[in-house]
């Protein structure tokens, strides 16, 4: 079983801390001769494609790295902008690495708030008061978990839609948040979180549910 990424979000919907337990790499690499037979666009800061599938390459992916050198957003490694380069058919034959690029910091942030503004809305949406809010959103591929305490921060796991005792697993992280971040005399409620032990401690706990596929008795 698999466990994705660890988001906590504070009470104002500010991420204060994210972990990428494991990322999985679907990329495709492949050389080109000119004329480029895929459409690509700059899209979020990246250079994607928006037309054209073969051998792997989807729409949406990214361009990764040219001749095993990284992009850097938009621009090659020397600078260059990335669909001007290929564009010229000086530079072909060329080896592209397409993917799906890692998220942003600020992307990161971003989607947080947007979860915090979900979150509130389901619960606004609730026909009975007391609602929980969101808890659970289930795709084809992962499912998102979340356990929002009595103080309004939020814990939220992306894992295997196989994988169980999540629910165990959010409250091992907020016992963990609870014993190496807010004990912590140098850390600031609702700021980001960055503690040695608490990084270990979540860690081993991540290691120990996916090993046994559960986490804690009863999960």
């Amino acid at each position: 079983m698999v466990i994705y990424s660890v988001y906590v979000v504070n009470k104002a919907g500010g991420l204060i801390y994210q972990y990428d337990n494991y990322v999985p790499r679907a990329e495709a690499e492949k050389t080109f001769s000119y004329p480029l037979d895929l459409v690509l666009k700059h899209h979020d800061e990246k250079v994607v494609v928006s037309f054209g599938q073969r051998d792997g390459i989807r729409v949406g992916h990214a361009v990764l790295s040219i001749n095993g050198v990284d992009v850097v957003g938009k621009n090659t490694a020397e600078g260059k902008d990335t669909l001007e380069y290929l564009n010229d058919p000086a530079n072909y034959p060329v080896s592209i690495r397409f993917g799906r690029a890692r998220l942003s910091s600020n992307e990161k942030l971003m989607l947080a708030s947007m979860f915090h503004s979900l979150f509130a809305i389901g619960s606004q949406l609730s026909p009975d008061v007391g609602s929980s809010g969101i808890e659970m959103l289930e795709t084809d591929v992962f499912k998102l978990h979340c356990f929002q305490t009595l103080t309004g921060i939020k814990f939220i796991v992306l894992a295997d839609p196989r994988q169980s005792g999540i629910d165990a697993l959010l409250r091992k992280i907020y016992e963990i948040y609870s014993d190496f971040a807010l004990k912590n005399p140098f850390y600031s409620l609702e700021m980001p979180i960055r503690c040695e032990l608490f990084d270990q401690n979540l860690k081993g706990s991540l290691e120990i549910a996916e090993k046994a596929g559960n986490f804690g008795a009863g999960s």
